[in-house]
């Protein structure tokens, strides 16, 4: 639909029973994201919040908390914007198959951004940063922020909204140093769009000019978070796919604003000015901790007639996000291995966190006239996709041979796993990348930004045949006695809790030496863990505490290891030490009495009854 405006978007999925209204005050600090949390996990509606405690401004969350409403919202261009991506992604496409693609051209020249000269709806009244609602998702969280933020900048050497990046980064509107009203941070990485922008300013000794748009049509939030294909601006793609040109103007500070939006702030961040941001609960399932980012020194605070303050919550997966990733996935699913020769499918695990752990699967041609039987090619994909944008995050990669199994299905997180485990060869099929960069948000590192890779790969037949229950009479020594299986070959060994890397490394190398000559044939990996019968619950316990909870060089072990060559590798089963370190940040844990408050909401009379 080519809504014009949030509101817009709002009143059409009420009048489809998409949306909620909650008339009763709530409150921004836990109780609106603990709201949402519930809804979201029941499928429920999104969520109109019009009476927000301390603000004069309503909220709106889960727009696009199940994959339905999202394509309900973009029911008229969601396959034309499928075939724009596609062409982009590969441009000879369009010489193969020109019946399909002639509207291509037409589409993205009609959803060019739109200039205004004036009279834009945003211009109705400004307003200040502690006005807006003071959103705490977390107990812990080190003040509010902007979770479903558009944030617009352009390259001070090639201005132009054709040449800006719009981005989703973090906000933090209040908390730790920052003067009230006066100063926002901003998370970002210095790789991303306007980190680039940021790094240009910074050389030339330049303010850098920063929008925040907040609201307006859906599309306009979907195009911040897209991997789009080279040359295909965010602009561009909001047009497109909200079928309404993304209208903007140039205030008298020369700041770009969304003349669309339900709210803009604008600002500058100068070279070398930052102050600590954070913490921030995030979609590993822990926070991240306070760190210095460049700070934004907030010059107007623009807003519409009656505008609507957009926000999500960020947390353990699934999330609203992860529904976002289905829309994405949806839309480019296709892109990125059109741009990896031999990749045919590559999938951020979600219930791991999304970036700690990678399934692949590549082709195996090496060997044309042989079937493979060990990785070749696949560990050259392996290496391209690891140095792939986002991709570029991951620790554990997982990539399997296509010719093993056409129909394998990398959303299919036991049956991939039980693929690679029965086909992989401990002594030959592990890759590490030591001393390296991780995600910013991950602390299994030794560091910030700090820590490993490990490539697992699998090509060929089946080596091992993997246990569906333990056998009986099957017994571990202690410390690490406890054990359930959580899904064929991997077992979650209970463990005492960890104490320093010296002293778990000399345990655990013990405790292989005690079970080398016991008969394990059917276990592929162990998981050291601190709660066995949480990790064995469902995969997707198993697979959130075993990558998230680990640093593959450090925390990797193995029955009868060795090193060859300077190859680490082991002859019996693989062992992940997923336990808590004393480094590792804080998991997220909701508020018991604010927990309470929602379930009122959904007894009998309560504006949740009977969706949560």
């Amino acid at each position: 639909m080519g809504y014009k405006s949030l509101a817009e978007c709002i009143n059409d999925l009420e009048r489809h029973k998409h949306l909620i209204r909650i008339r009763q005050e709530v409150d921004p600090y836990l109780e609106m994201a603990a709201i949402h949390m519930r809804v979201y996990d029941a499928q429920g509606p999104a969520l109109l919040f019009e009476n927000v405690k301390g603000s004069p401004f309503p909220a709106v969350s889960n727009l696009f908390g199940t994959l339905e409403r999202s394509r309900f919202m973009f029911r008229d261009t969601l396959d034309k914007i499928k075939v724009l991506v596609d062409v982009k992604s590969d441009p000879m496409q369009a010489l193969k198959k020109p019946l399909r693609y002639t509207r291509v051209a037409s589409t993205a020249l009609s959803a060019l951004p739109w200039k205004k000269k004036s009279g834009a709806p945003i211009l109705h009244g400004t307003t200040c940063i502690s006005e807006l609602p003071q959103i705490v998702n977390w107990p812990m969280d080190g003040g509010p922020f902007v979770t479903m933020p558009q944030v617009y900048t352009e390259d001070v050497t090639q201005p132009g909204a054709l040449h800006a990046n719009l981005g989703m980064y973090r906000i933090q509107l209040a908390g730790n140093d920052y003067v009230t009203d006066s100063e926002i941070g901003l998370h970002y990485q210095l790789h991303r769009g306007i980190g680039v922008h940021q790094t240009k300013a910074n050389a030339l000794g330049q303010p850098l000019k920063v929008s925040i748009f907040v609201g307006g049509p859906p599309a306009h939030a979907l195009s911040a978070v897209m991997p789009l294909p080279e040359g295909l601006s965010e602009l561009t793609f909001a047009g497109a796919l909200g079928n309404r040109r993304f209208r903007y103007f140039y205030d008298e500070e020369g700041f770009c604003i969304s003349a669309d939006a339900d709210f803009v702030i604008t600002g500058m961040v100068y070279p070398q000015e930052n102050k600590p941001e954070g913490p921030f609960g995030d979609h590993l399932g822990y926070y991240s901790l306070t760190h210095p980012f460049p700070l934004m020194r907030v010059h107007k605070v623009y807003h519409r007639r009656n505008p609507i303050w957009s926000f999500t919550v960020v947390g353990r997966p699934p999330q609203e996000d992860t529904s976002f990733g289905a829309l994405i996935h949806e839309i480019t699913g296709s892109a990125i291995p059109q741009e990896i020769n031999g990749l045919h499918a590559v999938h951020a695990v979600d219930a791991a966190g999304v970036h700690p752990l990678l399934f692949a699967i590549g082709s195996e041609r090496y060997t044309p006239y042989l079937k493979s039987e060990r990785p070749q090619e696949i560990l050259t994909i392996a290496n391209q996709i690891l140095g792939k944008n986002q991709l570029s995050l991951a620790k554990y990669l997982f990539i399997a041979a296509y010719e093993d199994n056409p129909q394998l299905d990398i959303h299919d997180i036991p049956g991939f796993l039980k693929h690679m485990l029965e086909r992989m060869d401990f002594e030959r099929d592990l890759h590490f990348h030591t001393r390296t960069t991780i995600d910013t948000l991950d602390y299994s590192g030794d560091g910030l930004n700090a820590g490993s890779k490990v490539v697992f790969a699998a090509a060929g037949g089946v080596k091992r045949t993997l246990w569906g229950e333990l056998p009986g009479g099957l017994e571990l020594p202690r410390p690490f006695a406890t054990a359930k299986l959580a899904v064929p070959g991997i077992l979650a060994v209970e463990a005492l809790p960890y104490t320093d890397e010296g002293t778990e490394a000399d345990r655990i190398e013990t405790w292989c030496r005690e079970i080398a000559d016991r008969d394990l044939s059917g276990l592929a990996l162990m998981v050291l863990c601190d709660d066995a019968a949480f990790t064995a619950a469902n995969v997707n316990n198993l697979v959130w505490i075993a990558f998230t909870r680990s640093n593959p060089a450090h925390d990797i072990h193995g029955v009868a290891s060795f090193i060859q060559h300077k190859h680490w590798g082991c002859r019996g089963p693989l062992i992940i030490d997923a336990r808590k370190k004393p480094h590792h940040a804080p998991e997220l844990i909701k508020d018991p009495q604010v927990e309470k408050r929602v379930d009122a909401l959904g007894a009998s009379g309560g504006p949740l009854y009977g969706i949560i």
